[in-house]
């Protein structure tokens, strides 16, 4: 896999100015209370130019005036006691053997190295992740270093990285399709196990932990992120979060879930009947939302413009509800599907690059997801696949995720 990083440090390095330099922070894991912290996850960019799943470690790659392109990681220093506690720091060998950087320094070097970049090398730019999406959040590390270069070097000009990064991480290496592939099928095997379980009277929660035992069982470090677990009404909030509702006879049981393979995500939303069998109207309503998915899945190809897939959606959901009188007019669709269809997936659930002007190309994976919420009758249905642009289309990478009315009635029948 070093050699992906690899790969991933040139072209970015590519993409940069001369005399520029880029930092990005590995991240730390916040403070849950008192001396219990947040499970850490890695900042996503410095793991697509490393490969290292570790707090406090900082990757400078420097670009000079004659283009050529240097990287350095920043480790921190062994110290015993903290050995003892949380175990050993990242040594040099093992960074090595993972990143494929062959140059090294500690943590407490970082600023003087900097300030030695702008007075003895001539650098004149440095490129953070600067994305905030928020002006109540707390700083990134990227945000404090910008704001002290500032102060102390109001000459060397900031750009934001983020772009950049984004720009290069939308078309996905086959390697990184490959994570995508395993985590997938770990989704599935999950998916499975809770249609064998499922029955009236349980709790959403006990459905979500056969997920969970599956993930953990596979080896995944993390699900992808908080799964929904939601059935009869609470499946018409979209982000709906508690899972703990009873699960009753004749309700649809929506989950939205995935497990997560080296940092990549995978992203599924499939809905159920609780007691194994769809009433007529539950069918009639799902079949309308396949079709709108399997519609969008066959227009998937190179040079197709990404918020055309929405737009296709509403059309086609225009029509189909004006048929069964859940509307009179085709501009109502809004009432009953009001989020896109799709969204960019990868080291990110909800990943970068998505732009609704964007022409698919190869390489480039998302989901699709069409919805329909109906709060008045207690039904909302999703169904959500991952594909991934091919040279003459798409493929699913979920495809073995069964979401076919019968295949589902069928399988839960032999549970």
């Amino acid at each position: 896999m070093s050699e992906l990083f690899a790969t991933n440090r040139k072209n970015f390095g590519d993409t940069m100015e001369n005399n520029s330099m880029l930092i990005v922070f590995s991240g730390t894991a916040p403070v849950k209370r008192g001396d219990e912290f947040y499970t850490y996850a890695p900042q996503r960019n410095f793991y697509y130019m490393t490969g290292i799943s570790r707090p406090n470690l900082v990757f400078m790659q420097k670009k000079d005036a004659k283009g050529e392109v240097k990287c350095r990681l920043y480790l921190e220093r062994y110290d015993e006691l903290v050995a003892k506690w949380d175990g050993a720091a990242l040594n040099v060998e093992k960074a090595k053997e993972i990143s494929g950087v062959e140059d090294f320094s500690y943590i407490d070097e970082l600023h003087g190295h900097i300030a030695s970049a702008f007075l003895r090398e001539k650098i004149k730019t440095v490129c953070l992740d600067m994305e905030n999406r928020s002006l109540s959040a707390p700083n990134t590390p990227e945000l404090d270093l910008a704001a002290l270069l500032r102060e102390k070097f109001p000459m060397v000009n900031l750009a934001d990285a983020h772009p950049m990064f984004a720009a290069l991480r939308v078309i996905k290496a086959p390697q990184e399709v490959g994570h995508l592939q395993k985590a997938a099928d770990v989704t599935q095997e999950a998916f499975e196990a809770v249609l064998k379980s499922c029955r009236p009277g349980m709790a959403e929660y006990e459905l979500e932990a056969h997920l969970d035992y599956i993930f953990k069982k596979s080896g995944c470090k993390d699900r992808a992120f908080h799964t929904i677990m939601a059935a009869g009404k609470n499946a018409c909030i979209l982000h709906y979060r508690e899972n703990d509702a009873k699960i009753n006879d004749g309700d649809l049981v929506l989950v939205d879930f995935g497990a997560q393979w080296e940092n990549y995500s995978a992203d599924v939303t499939r809905t159920f009947p609780a007691n194994g069998k769809f009433s007529e109207r539950q069918k009639q309503l799902y079949n309308i939302v396949l079709g709108a998915l399997n519609k969008v899945i066959d227009m998937i190809k190179p040079g197709i413009v990404y918020g055309a897939m929405n737009e296709a959606v509403i059309e086609y959901y225009g029509e189909e509800l004006v048929k069964i009188g859940l509307i009179s007019d085709k501009k109502d669709v809004s009432k009953y599907y009001f989020h896109g269809v799709a969204h960019m997936l990868g080291l990110e659930t909800h990943d970068v690059g998505t732009d609704r002007e964007l022409l698919l190309k190869p390489g480039m994976v998302f989901t699709v997801e069409p919805g329909l919420y109906i709060a008045e009758e207690g039904i909302g249905i999703r169904i959500e696949d991952d594909v991934v642009v091919t040279e003459n289309g798409c493929e699913v990478l979920t495809k073995g995720i069964i979401k076919e009315v019968d295949k589902i009635e069928a399988f839960m029948a032999k549970a």
